[in-house]
């Protein structure tokens, strides 16, 4: 396996003899007779020539010494060589033959400061008159500071600022090359985080009691997948959250690229949980039941879980291996998209919107009519997307039938939020994608106690909300009789349902679908003078809600200054990148272009569409 990129600061005690320190993925040019203009105006460069002072002057690093000398030869316009450079001392020269310039720095013992001993500050190769470099890691020393402020810095901001700031013109490949130089100084080596993956389990699992951090490596040590459950989160789910988890994935940005897996649950005010996550190298069936696996070990709930997922056969079938007694209910927006694609072309885009508003009416249809209404409805504009739909198991997404609890969420990506927060993060190593999801939760749940110590309600916000409505709509029905805990309620309609406070459900099935009272049985709790708030599903409680932000989430030591046991030494190498298989896909603007109108041509001769004069049949 080739060896992965190594920090500005390595690199410089590898650095080969006689060759120019400040290579430049491209030249940056100043023109020789503009050089004392391009100072004047650029009173940052200026300031750049009494970088080195001469003999005497001390640096606290070989790094800042190096940056020092970049400057230093970018203001005055000449090249330097190392030579004879290792980690005691810093020598250079002047690239040119027979140049007199050149410094030697040794290392003061016992510390890390430089201080230049020798120095010959007279040059006679033309100094200023050499076309002048800006090195990577001298870009990366300009940005850091702001990259460490903004980690969404642009290779085009970077370009602007350093040319209003310093006059100098970069083209994207170096301004994109000092934003990696500098982040991998500010976060570390992509390639050195993987091998401080088992370090960063032992930690996870000293710092937090009961969590759960599994790493799996490949044959050849290459990262395959890591697992993590925080305690916090177990705790939470097990003990306040309904048992309903969503099933996400999305990729991660990375110079070894990576999906991130992600078991989600929701709070009693319909917040979205992290109950686990993990990395993986690809995305894989595989990978996808190992991840089920982990979370099946971790889950000590004696529930049947839910799980809102993708409609994939492979996923299916690896759902009911691991949770045999589980409910595997289709994402929505999966099949709207499927559907969408199987019938691409077939219709105009005003009888598609109608086609997936029926679809979905049909999906979140709370009984067999309702369906039956809706899937008639598509029937009537399309018998084959009807058949479709009916081959997609409605027994797995359509309210009517399904067996499983969703409370009405019938989408994976009630993550989205979050996943635009994952989306947005810069490429930074895998540690640090650990440890930023694990302050993202932190802030969750120091948010989440904040505000329920505020709430009065014996619900969540949310569900109080929805209660109360139930409860105004109910005061316009008519109850018609109770034969023991069972009411028929009319509605303004005329339609009768048949409420059963025994069982807590009624036959309009919102009650059971939601979990909370509906309309018809608000009306019937009130008729018989009981609280309504007992008949709410304990989830939705202000109780609920904050046991399950009640335990915390302890901080993990820097890794940096932490040993590993000798015992549990593990060398994890990053995973072997490989090019996808098949056509590249497309960028956007390339399909935006392909459904661009075509301009229609006219004839100037003619005034016809549809040709140019030079075509005209009526030319003469």
């Amino acid at each position: 396996m080739s060896n992965g990129p190594v920090s500005p600061v390595d690199a410089l005690t590898d650095f080969v003899p006689d060759e120019p320190v400040s290579p430049a993925d491209a030249p940056l040019y100043f023109l020789p007779d503009a050089e004392d203009t391009r100072l004047q105006k650029t009173p940052g460069i200026s300031s750049w020539k009494n970088c080195l002072t001469g003999i005497g002057q001390t640096f606290n690093t070989r790094r800042e010494l190096h940056d020092a000398l970049d400057k230093f030869s970018l203001a005055h316009g000449f090249h330097y060589t190392l030579k004879n450079s290792d980690g005691r001392r810093f020598c250079a020269r002047c690239k040119v033959e027979g140049c007199p310039w050149f410094f030697i720095a040794p290392k003061l013992s016992t510390t890390k400061l430089f201080r230049i001993k020798k120095m010959n500050d007279t040059h006679t190769c033309g100094v200023g008159s050499i076309r002048t470099n800006a090195s990577r890691k001298l870009i990366a020393s300009i940005v850091k500071e702001k990259l460490r402020d903004t980690p969404t810095y642009k290779p085009q901001e970077i370009i602007n600022d350093i040319r209003r700031d310093l006059g100098i013109e970069l083209n994207y490949a170096q301004a994109y090359g000092g934003i990696a130089a500098a982040l991998e100084e500010l976060q570390g080596s992509h390639r050195k985080a993987y091998n401080q993956l088992p370090l960063l389990c032992e930690k996870i699992l000293e710092t937090n009691p009961g969590s759960a951090a599994i790493l799996n490596t490949k044959e050849d040590s290459c990262f395959h997948r890591i697992f993590v459950a925080f305690n916090a989160s177990l705790y939470g789910f097990q003990n306040g959250c309904r048992p309903l988890l969503f099933l996400d994935c999305m990729p991660l940005k990375s110079k070894y690229r990576g999906e991130l897996f992600t078991a989600t649950a929701l709070d009693g005010n319909d917040g979205i949980f992290l109950v686990s996550f993990a990395i993986v190298d690809v995305l894989s069936d595989d990978n996808w039941r190992w991840f089920l696996e982990q979370l099946k070990i971790v889950l000590s709930t004696s529930h049947e879980i839910t799980f809102v997922a993708d409609m994939k056969k492979e996923m299916s079938e690896s759902l009911v291996s691991v949770f045999p007694n589980c409910f595997h209910g289709y994402c929505l927006h999966q099949l709207t998209e499927s559907l969408k694609n199987k019938f691409k072309g077939s219709f105009t885009q005003e009888v598609v919107r109608v086609l997936i508003s029926e679809f979905h009416g049909a999906t979140y249809a709370p009984t067999a009519e309702g369906f039956k209404k809706c899937i008639e409805t598509l029937k009537d504009i399309s018998p084959e997307v009807y058949e479709w739909i009916l081959q997609t198991e409605p027994e797995h997404w359509a309210n009517a039938f399904f067996k499983g609890a969703r409370y009405n969420h019938l989408k994976s990506n009630v993550t989205e939020s979050f996943c635009d927060w994952i989306s947005d993060l810069p490429a930074m190593p895998i540690t640090q994608v650990i440890e930023t999801i694990r302050r993202k939760m932190v802030e969750f749940i120091y948010t989440n106690k904040m505000d329920s110590d505020q709430w009065s309600s014996l619900l969540t916000p949310s569900a109080e909300e929805n209660l109360q409505r139930s409860l105004v709509n109910s005061r316009s029905l008519e109850l018609l009789f109770s034969p023991g805990s069972c009411f028929k309620v009319r509605d303004t309609l005329g339609i009768i349902n048949v409420v059963s406070l025994e069982n807590w459900d009624c036959s309009c099935r919102e009650w059971q679908i939601n979990g909370l009272p509906c309309l018809h049985a608000a009306a019937a709790i009130e008729h018989i003078g009981k609280n309504v708030y007992d008949y709410c599903y304990k989830y939705f409680t202000t109780e609920a809600f904050k046991v399950t932000y009640s335990e915390s989430i302890n901080p993990i030591p820097a890794l940096d200054g932490c040993v590993q046991r000798e015992s549990s030494q593990v060398h994890v190498h990053p995973p072997c990148i490989l090019r996808p298989v098949g056509r590249p896909k497309e960028r956007k603007h390339a399909l935006k272009s392909k459904q661009a109108v075509k301009r229609t041509h006219q004839c100037s001769k003619c005034k016809k569409l549809g040709h140019n004069k030079r075509k005209c049949k009526q030319s003469t």
